[in-house]
């Protein structure tokens, strides 16, 4: 007799909780982060997604939200540092986009879908609209770093009555879709995800991302790990990169009409330098501010700066 394989078991919000891992957790911002992290259910038409968010500030007349956005392969740890520096001006909301962080990956929204749309950048944008919809309930100020970049693009374009202001912080928008993607076939799909869960590797994605080296702590490097030991992480990576990621952005960046506010680190080795300038000139209401000494991630190696540009930006 054949033994079926057992779908996974969709989480509701209540279930959720962050891996045992994060009690290792040393540095100040973190271990705050760590525990404000919450989770809403967020309804789709596939069904609803235990989704992690972080809040603080307070809600405050005239001044919308800020809603920030991870990076490929990461979470919302990534804002451990800017958001409290952000959050004494006005509300700040860090969310993990659909698939990845610490929301849940065993839903309906992934398995009742076909394998080749179980992960898209259209359905990473119909959670992103429903979150906005469902849990904030008004227009934010969208600010995505890296990949998150090329989803507040995406969203600003298609949903620009979510948003009121954009901010883009080394954004991808001009690159290629992840080289990966053209071995994500059985069983190289697996070897190359593994190949990404080895911690000598993502040490040096994080050597490479820094300008200033003595920012790849432990801390950081436990920050930049954890969502691997979520449930179900290798699959859906694995269900987004073969869709071929952000790599059809180029002709939609002229389309963004809100103000724009594009931050790029001044020595990032990861996008490089050429794409800042490219944004500052397609994007008909927008202004590049360059952050010295700093590699891919200012929101993490210069995140007091960076909070001074958003806002000062906003005001």
């Amino acid at each position: 007799m054949t033994k079926q394989a057992t779908k996974p078991v969709t989480k509701p919000a209540s279930a959720m909780k962050l891996p045992a891992a994060a009690e290792g957790l040393t540095e100040k911002t973190s271990v705050e982060l760590a525990q404000q992290i919450q989770w809403v259910d967020v309804a789709l038409p596939t069904g609803t997604v235990a989704t992690s968010y972080v809040v603080q500030g307070k809600r405050q007349e005239n001044k919308p939200p800020l809603l920030l956005l991870h990076g490929f392969d990461s979470s919302l740890f990534e804002f451990r540092r800017l958001v409290p520096l952000l959050a004494q001006a006005q509300q700040v909301v860090a969310v993990d986009l659909c698939g990845f962080g610490f929301c849940d990956r065993t839903s309906p929204y992934l398995q009742n879908r076909k394998p080749a749309d179980q992960l898209t950048p259209d359905l990473i944008q119909q959670h992103l609209a429903a979150f906005c919809q469902q849990v904030i309930g008004e227009p934010v100020v969208l600010v995505g770093a890296s990949m998150g970049g090329g989803v507040a693009i995406d969203l600003a374009v298609n949903h620009v009555d979510l948003l009121t202001q954009l901010v883009l912080i080394d954004a991808v928008g001009f690159a290629a879709g992840p080289a990966v993607g053209k071995i994500m076939f059985p069983p190289l799909d697996r070897w190359a995800t593994n190949f990404l869960r080895n911690p000598g590797v993502r040490r040096k994605i994080s050597e490479n991302a820094y300008f200033n080296k003595s920012f790849v702590t432990p801390d950081a490097e436990l920050c930049a790990s954890l969502h691997l030991l979520m449930p179900r992480w290798q699959e859906a990576l694995i269900a987004f990169t073969k869709s071929g990621g952000y790599n059809f952005l180029r002709e939609k960046i002229p389309q963004i009409s809100l103000p724009t506010l594009v931050l790029w680190g001044r020595q990032d080795k990861i996008l490089g330098v050429k794409d800042g300038p490219k944004f500052d000139r397609l994007v008909p209401d927008s202004q590049l501010v360059w952050i010295e000494d700093c590699g891919h991630v200012p929101h993490l190696e210069q995140a007091k700066i960076t909070a001074e540009h958003i806002v000062n930006f906003l005001s």
